[in-house]
């Protein structure tokens, strides 16, 4: 499934930096350049980090053909000459709403799994037992945080009949970004431990911040 760049821009509430090809279209959403392997179909989000800036490796990812991107302040645009560019409040929260909306296009049951320990294999003891069954999208390895949540619901399909995502926090209000990306209809909490806890006033509250990934759930 594919989307054009200008109705990402429209999805994302973004503004053109740059405008050259807005007809384009997107299959790939990509945060690292090592990991491109359809640069011409690839969406590229410039992703501040605490270690790393995406900004700064814009001009790398136009030499390996990444012709699109996203990202959340002005950048140079002399070394990027034929470059889509979208200019957004927060990249990831632009990364975020678009998975969110991809996802609402689908009508497929969705399990959300969330907890301290455990996610990932539960996630795939649930694969094992039900995949002769579905045609199952989930997350790909851990790929439970405000990156990865988004990156795996961005794989449903049409042809998928079932999704498994799991979704991990670290601090108060994350929850609340994840769970219109999966938007699950069945939920599994594995279990409250201490991991993450200074991120949180108390266990309660922690408690209370994971469960949000059900506030809808049947």
């Amino acid at each position: 499934m594919r989307y054009s760049v200008e109705k990402i821009r429209e999805i994302t509430n973004a503004r053109w930096l740059q405008k050259k090809q807005p007809d384009a279209e997107i299959e790939h959403l990509l945060y690292d350049t090592r990991l491109a392997s359809s640069p011409a179909l690839s969406l590229f989000f410039a992703l501040p980090g605490e270690r790393h800036d995406g900004h700064r490796y814009v001009d790398d990812a136009y030499r390996v053909g990444v012709r699109h991107f996203v990202v959340s302040r002005e950048i140079e645009t002399a070394g990027v000459p034929e470059a889509n560019i979208l200019l957004a409040t927060d990249a990831q929260a632009a990364l975020q709403v678009l998975a969110a909306y991809h996802r609402a296009q689908f009508h497929l049951p969705v399990i959300g799994i969330t907890g301290s320990n455990g996610k990932t294999i539960v996630k795939e003891w649930l694969y094992q037992l039900l995949h002769r069954k579905f045609n199952i999208v989930r997350s790909p390895k851990s790929y439970n945080s405000q990156i990865g949540v988004p990156l795996s619901v961005w794989q449903i399909r049409p042809e998928h009949t079932l999704g498994i995502f799991e979704a991990g926090i670290s601090r108060m209000g994350e929850m609340a970004h994840l769970e219109p990306v999966i938007q699950p209809d069945i939920g599994i909490f594995t279990n409250l431990g201490p991991a993450h806890r200074e991120g949180f006033p108390s266990d309660q509250a922690k408690l209370e911040e994971k469960m949000r990934l059900f506030d809808h759930a049947k």
